[in-house]
């Protein structure tokens, strides 16, 4: 009976850490993260059909990581499997090499969820 109690104590944290991590992309503000977005803009561009250092990010979200035709990705992001949403760019940004081991992109994370979340909340904004 133990075993399943911990399961179910398991299942409510992960809930929880969801419902927050949910909360925090909802709460970002837009206008700060334009202001955070100046720093991605030294690689990443905004414009549908303009790539920099880094890929455009127009249309990012519900695309699959590694597929612009016209940007060369390091193999890990095209085998990544990922799908950009909210919650994978917060997890990506965050960490980057952890979560894309071997990927090409130089930045060692943003930390700070409060600032995940701006970011978050501008590209949104942004491609609406």
């Amino acid at each position: 009976m133990m075993g399943r109690s911990m399961r179910g104590a398991r299942l409510t944290g992960a809930a929880a850490l969801l419902a927050t991590a949910s909360a925090v992309h909802a709460d970002g503000d837009a206008d700060r993260g334009a202001k955070r977005f100046e720093e991605c803009a030294a690689c990443h561009t905004i414009d549908r059909n303009a790539s920099s250092v880094g890929p455009s990010l127009y249309g990012v979200f519900e695309r699959q990581a590694g597929q612009l035709v016209d940007f060369r990705y390091s193999p890990a992001l095209k085998r990544s499997g990922i799908t950009w949403t909210a919650q994978t760019i917060d997890r990506f940004i965050a960490d980057p090499q952890a979560v894309v081991p071997a990927n090409r992109m130089p930045y060692a994370g943003l930390p700070d969820a409060g600032g995940r979340a701006d970011l978050i909340a501008f590209l949104q904004k942004t491609f609406k």
